[in-house]
């Protein structure tokens, strides 16, 4: 399967995540995993194409149906154990996501709320539309290793020279996107606006100053393994949570973790803020 570049460009334009604008908990990533398989990218290209051409505007799909299109693909122990993608995050048999069940915490921690079963709420719950509790946000559109990998620089299409690096890619879509969010924070005014796992926490802040000009950030310290340091403001009623932390553990050792339920409690009822 091919990438084709009328899905390509409407993808990078309209595309935005999961789940539904009205949600109370928007959690924004820097950008979802995947993007070194060709064939993975094109089905999600053509499935946006396909089921939202019309769009015009910032849009977030149904997670679910979007990864019913998208093959399982690999070469490890679990090849033949799925179908699809949709198999794999939400089926019977699903896999727990390190990152989502930590979402998952920081949710329930701010609505103080007890614990669900993670995997379970996961497969029934989470970022559904309906539901309205959780929208997954992309701050980049186009599917990428987390290791930062680049695999779009071998895509002959001369309508996209920006795709010949990350940095130029990056640099063109930036502003477009971040003020897209930023605009429907204005229009849906979502309880808590979390970005995680950024690395660009400067020009962020800088930009939401564009839209938010008596914006002042305030700098929380970290809670060795409670709390991740995050930089905190009052968008007109909205909080948003700037952090550079992931939520998931580091090579998967505790000591580089946090307790997301509490960090969730803590941006209800914030620490003392320095």
């Amino acid at each position: 399967m091919l990438i084709r570049e009328a899905p390509l460009a409407h993808f990078i334009d309209h595309y935005f995540g999961y789940g539904s604008w009205d949600a109370k908990m928007w959690f924004v990533g820097y950008e979802e995993g995947g993007g070194d398989l060709p064939e993975e990218v094109a089905e999600k290209l053509d499935y946006f194409y396909d089921n939202h051409r019309s769009a015009n505007e910032a849009t977030l799909c149904d997670i679910r149906s979007v990864y019913r299109h998208v093959t399982f693909r690999s070469d490890g122990p679990k090849a033949g154990a799925y179908a699809n993608r949709y198999d794999y995050r939400f089926g019977d048999q699903a896999i727990q996501h390190g990152v989502w069940k930590n979402l998952i915490a920081f949710v329930h921690g701010y609505q103080q709320e007890s614990l669900p079963d993670l995997l379970d709420y996961q497969k029934q719950g989470f970022a559904l539309g309906g539901n309205k509790r959780e929208a997954l946000i992309h701050l980049y559109p186009l599917p990428s290793p987390h290791n930062h990998a680049w695999y779009y620089s071998w895509l002959d299409m001369p309508a996209f020279p920006f795709l010949k690096s990350r940095a130029q890619y990056e640099r063109h879509v930036f502003e477009h996107r971040f003020k897209s969010i930023l605009d429907q924070v204005v229009n849906y005014r979502p309880d808590v606006v979390l970005m995680y796992g950024m690395s660009n926490i400067a020009s962020l802040k800088e930009s939401v100053q564009k839209t938010f000009p008596e914006v002042q950030f305030k700098m929380v310290k970290a809670v060795k393994l409670h709390i991740p340091q995050h930089h905190r403001a009052d968008l007109n009623g909205s909080t948003l949570i700037i952090t550079t932390q992931i939520p998931a553990l580091r090579h998967n050792r505790i000591e580089t973790g946090f307790n997301w339920q509490a960090f969730g409690n803590a941006v209800r009822k914030p620490a003392q803020i320095v």
